[in-house]
């Protein structure tokens, strides 16, 4: 019997899967019973993997207690329901100071030492807790620059008590200056081509400060219409060289080290596409998966509309984005590329 109750239904295959391999990413979402012992353990647990005819998945420890199992002492899978508790009072705590907590403050509110809290939030969020705090800041200012003609008010109306302050959360963001995001390019300059590549043309722009543009089957006049008020040009030699690295990307696979980047987003879509850029080649995350590394596990929707904001292609890996069931699901640029470009990767030596 197999009583999988988790946010996106997990397949029963699924489930014994990502137990033999011991999978840390499926921790929180069930909990594995076994018949034999009588005890309940969360994927990942060290302990040796009884016969598969032996294990029920049952959505969390209350099932499993109610069935009649015990907590594993060896993996404490019930802890993993209040570190996720842990986590999610802190993200609502940041969400609504005004000033980033500090990290002993923080851990203390939620009762955790914290470097412990420190790895536990990261590994569930996939960023510090003062990265998701600058984003959420640098999220209030992008809408109170929506709000406002005037950079300046926008800036203190988002928390900020100094210009300099938002602008130095601007360099670690993947976003343009505010004055940017707010007039569709203005001032600024952007380089761009369209390179041939194993899997068709593709449109490669970039600012000064990184990549803002990365698509298949486009040209000068979508990125006009993105970036109404920007200074295009075409690409010069050292724009060259990054069009080779971009390509390379498609024709080869791997990961986009070193690569800059120069895109707009909320504090959310931020968090999503840094989790995108977390998934190692050749291996592929769920939507829900993306959610909780994002840290909002509810968002699963959310998330996915995140990965179809993306205005990189391949460096930002919305490709490794696959549904539930296993299936490709959507990709902005057809389901057979997106395909393709998972062959690629798991081929890669």
């Amino acid at each position: 019997m197999n009583d999988i109750s988790t946010i996106d239904r997990i397949d029963p295959d699924q489930a014994w899967a990502a137990f033999a391999r011991r999978d840390r990413r499926f921790d929180g979402r069930f909990v594995v019973a076994v018949t034999t012992t009588g005890i309940y353990c969360k994927p990942s647990c060290p302990a040796r993997r009884p016969r598969r005819e032996n294990v029920r998945f049952l959505g969390d420890g209350n099932a499993a207690r109610s069935a009649g199992f015990r907590p594993c002492l060896r993996c404490r899978p019930d802890e993993v329901a209040r570190d996720r508790q842990a986590v999610e009072q802190a993200l609502e705590l940041i969400g609504k100071a005004q000033e980033v907590p500090a990290l002993d403050a923080l851990a203390a509110a939620v009762g955790y030492a914290p470097h412990h809290f420190h790895r536990l939030f990261k590994r569930a969020t996939g960023v510090t807790p003062a990265a998701y705090g600058r984003n959420i800041r640098a999220g209030r200012l992008e809408a109170a620059l929506d709000e406002t003609h005037r950079v300046t008010d926008a800036i203190y109306d988002a928390g900020y008590n100094a210009p300099s302050r938002a602008y130095a959360d601007a360099s670690h963001r993947m976003g343009m200056t505010p004055s940017a995001w707010k007039n569709g390019g203005k001032d600024v300059v952007i380089r761009w081509t369209v390179a041939q590549s194993s899997l068709g043309p593709m449109l490669i722009a970039a600012t000064e400060k990184g990549l803002c543009r990365i698509s298949f089957d486009e040209g000068e006049a979508d990125l006009s219409r993105r970036f109404p008020k920007a200074d295009i040009r075409a690409g010069d030699a050292h724009f060259a060289e990054l069009v080779e690295r971009v390509v390379a990307l498609v024709d080869q696979g791997g990961r986009a080290e070193g690569l800059p980047i120069d895109v707009q987003g909320t504090a959310f879509q931020q968090e999503v596409w840094e989790a995108l850029r977390a998934i190692p080649p050749g291996e592929t995350r769920t939507y829900a998966q993306i959610a909780i590394a994002a840290g909002r596990p509810g968002a699963v929707r959310a998330a996915g509309s995140a990965c179809g904001e993306n205005q990189l292609a391949i460096v930002i890996p919305c490709h490794r984005v696959v549904r539930s069931d296993g299936k490709p699901g959507g990709y902005a640029y057809g389901e057979e590329r997106k395909v393709e470009l998972l062959k690629k990767e798991k081929s890669r030596p």
